[in-house]
């Protein structure tokens, strides 16, 4: 990505983990409740991944965050084990890179394939691009200092504009 457009994005962050702990984070249930989800289920063929099982291509997942009672629904496009993910994400797709800088691992996250109409531009470009930035601060405080920011104490599913509003949603 050379300029900036509305059908895609990317975010980055040096985080001081190891590129395995990353990975768990992203590739299990498990992992990625541990900082971002209240439930992941991933399920391949109909049958259940275990919270420690590492999801593969062509699984299907259900994400349901604290204070939204929505779910998300997508695919895993790519899994490698390592270092890279691909999954389906709000009718785009969501990659994400971990690349081992000795110290530190940079994780990239790209979301592409987003349509430019003026509703997705402020849904999905605006929305996911402001969400992700707190959710990536959210995974190197939790890795790094073991705190987490996002908001899990108060109920903030009544207010009004709160997905748009509180940065700790």
């Amino acid at each position: 990505m050379n300029k900036l457009t509305f059908d895609c994005f990317n975010k980055k962050i040096f985080i001081k983990a190891s590129l395995e702990k990353l990975y768990w984070c992203w590739g299990t249930s498990e992992g990625i409740t541990s900082w971002f989800l209240r439930e992941a289920i991933y399920t391949s063929d109909g049958k259940q991944r275990l919270p420690e099982d590492f999801i593969q291509p062509g699984d299907d997942y259900v994400w349901k965050w604290h204070n939204w009672d929505g779910q998300e629904t997508g695919k895993v496009l790519q899994a490698n084990g390592r270092d890279f993910l691909e999954f389906t994400f709000t009718g785009c797709k969501v990659s994400i890179n971990l690349e081992d800088h000795g110290k530190a691992v940079l994780l990239t996250l790209r979301q592409f394939e987003i349509p430019t109409d003026e509703e997705n531009k402020l849904n999905i470009h605006h929305g996911c691009s402001n969400g992700w930035t707190f959710w990536l601060a959210n995974l190197k405080a939790y890795l790094e200092h073991g705190i987490l920011l996002n908001e899990t104490e108060f109920d903030l599913r009544d207010i009004p504009l709160s997905g748009f509003e509180f940065v700790n949603m």
